[in-house]
């Protein structure tokens, strides 16, 4: 699994790849989050305030099973991304893998983008 920001280049190769630019509260825009990471409690706290993100994390999680039962079993590669990918797409990453771990799965776990530096841009939320 890898988290990324589609502001530093190109999804990576996944078959499962997860929008969240669109969907879910930027702690970006918030100038007071702007500089933390998804290692920081405030971030993760704005990232789970946005209602149907726990279930995007569920739907996902299946999405994966279902994947892991078809006839090629083989891993799975799950990347979810964002604008800068150093809040919401680690922190869905890390909920994410922490789940699929808790059903007896193995999990690596990447992220790409999280200690790049913050992309300044506009408010838009993208």
């Amino acid at each position: 699994m890898t988290s990324f920001g589609y502001l530093h280049g190109q999804p990576p190769a996944a078959h499962l790849t997860i929008d969240l630019r669109q969907h879910f509260r930027d702690p970006h825009v918030s100038p007071e989050l702007r500089y933390l990471t998804a290692h920081d409690e405030p971030v993760g706290a704005t990232v789970w305030g946005t209602s149907g993100i726990a279930g995007l994390v569920e739907a996902t999680a299946a999405a994966v099973i279902a994947f892991l039962s078809g006839p090629s079993a083989g891993p799975v590669l799950v990347a979810d991304g964002c604008a800068g990918g150093r809040h919401r797409a680690p922190v869905f990453a890390n909920r994410l893998a922490a789940q699929l771990r808790a059903s007896g799965l193995t999990v690596a776990l990447h992220h790409r983008d999280l200690d790049k530096p913050v992309v300044e841009r506009g408010r838009c939320g993208r």
